[in-house]
Formats: C-alpha cells, sequence, structure tokens
C-alpha cells in the first residue's frame, strides 16, 4: 500500500508518515517473525465489488469482475477524468456511499459528484480497493477485462481460476454464518438486558432530517405527486403558457424530485436548469435526464440547497414544489427562500408567487363520533381517557363539501419574492360567517397557489374542499365539544401557527374558539 494511501484510509499511526523510518522494539518482539505470526492469525482481507455484494482477493480481481460483470471500467473512468490519487479514493467511497447506477457514469460532467472533502473517509472499513495505487490504474487497464483469462487460456488455467472462485466464495460463506451468529447472540443478549442504559434509546434513534429526505427517496411518494393531475398540470400549464420567463434564462429547481418540474423548464426553452436535490431519488432523475435527451440543458446536484454549490453565481428563475400539509407542513419553503436570498439575481423571480391560507367551519357528527364518542364504549370498555391523546392530532384528509357550514376566511397571505423565514410563524383572528344553522365539529384549513408575476396568462389552483381533490387534501382540526351555531353567525377565533421545536419541520397549531383553546400538532 502506498503511503499516500495509509493517509486516506487512517491506517498510520502517529509518526508513520511516508517519510517515517520503521519502527523498531526494545523487547525483542519486534522481529520479522513474530509480525509474520500475526498476520496468519487474521483471516485474509478481500476486495468487495463497487455494485454487488461479491467478494474477491484482490482488488485486481475486484476491478476486472466490474468491467466484466457491470461494464464498469474503472481504469477507463480515470483515464478520462485524469483522476488524481485523491480523485481516486474519492470516486471510491463516492460509489460505495451514494450507489450510482453503472449508466449513471456516462452523463456525469464537472464538477464531478465525488469532489466533496467528505469522500476521503473510507466507508468500508480496510478497502483493499482503497489500498490500491492508482498508478498502476493509470498505466494500464488492461489487467481489468478479462478477469485475468484470455481467448487463448487453457482449460486448466479456466479451471484453477473457477476453482479459486469457489474458495473465495466459501471463504465469504464461512464469514457471513459467523457474523450471522454474533449477530443472533448480540439480540440474545439485548433482550435479555433488562437494564436499560441511558443512551441506548438515542443510539438506536434515526436523525429526523435523514428520515425526512429518505422518504422522498422511494419512488411511490413522486408517483403520487406526479398523478396529482391539480398539481402537476398547473405547473407544467403556468411553464408552457408563459415560455417568455424561461426563454434563455438560468433556471433553479429547488427540491426536484425526479425533475419534472425542470423538464418542463428545459422544453420552454431555457438556457440552463439546475435542479437540487438531497434524496436518493436524484439517482433516478438523472437517469430520466438522460432519456429524455435533456442532460446539456439540465445539470442535477444532490445535497441540501443550503450546503451545496451551484455552478452558476445566480440564477434568472427559482421553481420549487415545496407545499406541504396546510402549506407550511416540512418546513421546505425555508430553503426556497434561502435560495432566493443567495442566488436570486435582482429582477429575478420565484414561482409560486402568491400563497394563502384558508380556514372554513365543518359539520359532521358521525366523522365526530367515529373520531371521540368512539371511545366511549369500546366493546363495553370505557376508553374515554384516549381522547386527550386523539384530540390534538390533526387530520389531513378530504372533507365532503356538503358538510362546509361557513365562508372561507384567509388567515395568511404570502408573498414568496418578499417573505421571511420568521414570518412563517404567525397569529391570526379570523371569522367565519356561518352560512347554515348546524353544530360545528371541526374547522378545516386548505391553500391556495399562484402563479401571476409577469404572466401573460395566470394560473392558479385550489386545495379547497369545494375543488377537485389534491394528494394535499385538506387538514381538519376536530373540537372536543361541537359548537350550535346559526346562519348569520360569525364565529370569531384566532389561530397561531409556529413550527414545533424538536421537529422543526412539523407544526404547532393552537386554536381559540368562543373562549375555548386547544392545540394540535401537524406530523
Amino acid at each position: 500500500m502506498s503511503s499516500r494511501a495509509a493517509v486516506v484510509i487512517g491506517e498510520m499511526q502517529a509518526g508513520d508518515g511516508p517519510d517515517s523510518e520503521p519502527c523498531s522494539s526494545d523487547d525483542g518482539g519486534g522481529s520479522d517473525g513474530a509480525w509474520e505470526e500475526d498476520d496468519e492469525s487474521k483471516a485474509p482481507a478481500l476486495a468487495s465489488c463497487l455494485f454487488c455484494d461479491r467478494f474477491f482477493s484482490s482488488a485486481e480481481d475486484a476491478f476486472c469482475h466490474c468491467t466484466s460483470d457491470h461494464g464498469f471500467s474503472i481504469g477507463n473512468l480515470a483515464h478520462k477524468h485524469k483522476l488524481d490519487f485523491y480523485g481516486y479514493i474519492k470516486l471510491v467511497n463516492f460509489i460505495r456511499l451514494e450507489k450510482p447506477t453503472v449508466e449513471y457514469f456516462s452523463s456525469i460532467s464537472t464538477p464531478f459528484p465525488w469532489e466533496e472533502e467528505k469522500y476521503l473517509k473510507p466507508v468500508l472499513e480496510d478497502d483493499l480497493l482503497l489500498q490500491f495505487d492508482i498508478e498502476d490504474l493509470l498505466d494500464s487497464t488492461d489487467i481489468f477485462c478479462s478477469n485475468g483469462l484470455t481467448e487463448t487460456s487453457s482449460p486448466i488455467e479456466r479451471l484453477k481460476h473457477a476453482e479459486h472462485k469457489a474458495e473465495l466464495a466459501e471463504a465469504a460463506l464461512a464469514r457471513a454464518q459467523e457474523d450471522l451468529q454474533k449477530m443472533r447472540q448480540f439480540a440474545q443478549d439485548f433482550v435479555m438486558n433488562t437494564e436499560v442504559r441511558s443512551g441506548a434509546i438515542a443510539d438506536l434513534k434515526e436523525d429526523e432530517e435523514d428520515v425526512y429526505f429518505s422518504s422522498y427517496g422511494h419512488y411511490g411518494i413522486h408517483e403520487e405527486m406526479i398523478k396529482d393531475k391539480v398539481r402537476t398540470e398547473s405547473y407544467r400549464d403556468f411553464i408552457y403558457q408563459n415560455a417568455h420567463i424561461f426563454r434563455d434564462k438560468i433556471v433553479l429547481d429547488v427540491g426536484c424530485g425526479t425533475g419534472i418540474l425542470s423538464m418542463f423548464a428545459a422544453k420552454a426553452g431555457a438556457k440552463k436548469v439546475i435542479g437540487v436535490d438531497q434524496s436518493e431519488i436524484i439517482y433516478q432523475a438523472m437517469d430520466i435526464i438522460r432519456l429524455n435527451g435533456l442532460g446539456d440543458t439540465i445539470s442535477l446536484i444532490k445535497g441540501r440547497i443550503e450546503e451545496v454549490d451551484l455552478p452558476v453565481d445566480k440564477v434568472d428563475v427559482v421553481i420549487s414544489e415545496w407545499m406541504g400539509y396546510f402549506l407550511l407542513f416540512e418546513s421546505m419553503l425555508d430553503s426556497v427562500i434561502y435560495a432566493r436570498d443567495k442566488y436570486l439575481a435582482k429582477g429575478g423571480s420565484v414561482y409560486p408567487d402568491i400563497c394563502s391560507i384558508s380556514l372554513v367551519a365543518v359539520s359532521d357528527l358521525k366523522k365526530h363520533a367515529d373520531r371521540l364518542a368512539f371511545w366511549d364504549d369500546v366493546y363495553g370498555f370505557n376508553m374515554s381517557c384516549m381522547k386527550k391523546a386523539v384530540i390534538p392530532e390533526a387530520v389531513v384528509e378530504v372533507l365532503d363539501p356538503g358538510t362546509l357550514i361557513s365562508e372561507a376566511c384567509v388567515i395568511k397571505r404570502i408573498d414568496c419574492h418578499v417573505v421571511s423565514v420568521s414570518e412563517l410563524n404567525f397569529s391570526s383572528d379570523f371569522t367565519l360567517r356561518v352560512t347554515k344553522t348546524s353544530v360545528c365539529t371541526a374547522v378545516a384549513g386548505y391553500f391556495d397557489i399562484y402563479f401571476e408575476k409577469n404572466c401573460s396568462k395566470t394560473v392558479l389552483f385550489s386545495t379547497s374542499p369545494c375543488c377537485t381533490k389534491t394528494h394535499w387534501k385538506q387538514t381538519a382540526f376536530f373540537l372536543e365539544n361541537p359548537i350550535s351555531v346559526e346562519a348569520g353567525e360569525e364565529l370569531k377565533g384566532k389561530i397561531t401557527v409556529h413550527k414545533n421545536r424538536k421537529d422543526p419541520r412539523s407544526l404547532i397549531i393552537t386554536l381559540s374558539l368562543k373562549n375555548v383553546k386547544q392545540t394540535y400538532s401537524l406530523q
């Protein structure tokens, strides 16, 4: 292993730099024989494939397998992009950590996605691929293309090669069985140990931000959003019907997901579109962009907009589909505001540009009973104490427009060109003018979205119960005790909305109505 590889892998001890003399020992135990005995006691290290679970006795064999079985030549890639030692180390760790497809590498361009310093940190301990000398890759790639065999290899050579692969497989299986037994023993000890040490739960708890972004890494949530015609067709119509906003402009797509908005912008004539997303779905987006022949116009960057470096100083347009339940759930507007403040050129535009949140009174005694009165008699048992846990949870559901008993009241209007993050925590007085004598069982919230600035044709859509349903549905705040109301009455109240300090992507909502105050969580 070269001294440079030792630095990156972290195997060197203090004083073991490339110019250091070998350490000596005064106790006579530092002989070559002693070192050899120690090495024999350890299982030989194996090289793990970059794209599957197979192991090999050397880096050469692993590279050979990558070429023959996966169609990926790391030697060719190193030559093509003129990788130096550190670039090679980062590339290997990038592949191990991010798990891109082989096809992904056919469309990359500078800046390379593995250039961040974090990819100097080894993903695998004692990774043989990181111990391989980059000069061997740059001198020749012949050893990585035939699994060590050529067309003229004799049957005996091929048989020996097959036997060697079988031995490697048996060794890997034996280690896997040993690891499985250790895991079983660990699980047994964990379950039998009745003493829960402080910090054990914290060690098992996933980081909430990682959970949030990983949820958007699955195709299902993107399928649901794309199939929401109100959402997707509104963005499409706004972009295509106002192509002058995008023509020859640089566009930033914050939270690009599968890249659908980026592709709309490219088709509308954008000079350059930059899509940014932290979730794993961006790797599929890269394939989608390439399949549609838009790789020259659209560049995708994996990471949080607050942490990545864009290849441009300023953009002309920021687009994003950032809305969550009750508009502000998930706090993604914070990221759009950050992108606006840092990257939007003077006179540039953010879309959508205007948003509003509205409240409306609801009367649905059956649904109220299903949610609350149900606990009064559960198979003959009184579980009414459960109501204290049920009431504070806001419910995201599709409301029957026939259950609405008041006019809507706007409680918050947001101009995305000027709003600050602090303004997203707010309080608002409201008045709901009752249209039907009834019993108010809940107050529901929904939002409206507008594309207006510089538009020759404005586009808007609503998530109101009276409009075509969307995947955002509506957000209902059930009252513990329904309120009798009469037509023409003004139901006055106050609502306060702020982020949950423990989980900033969720919301805490306090509703005051007829001198009764109730706090709800939306998470």
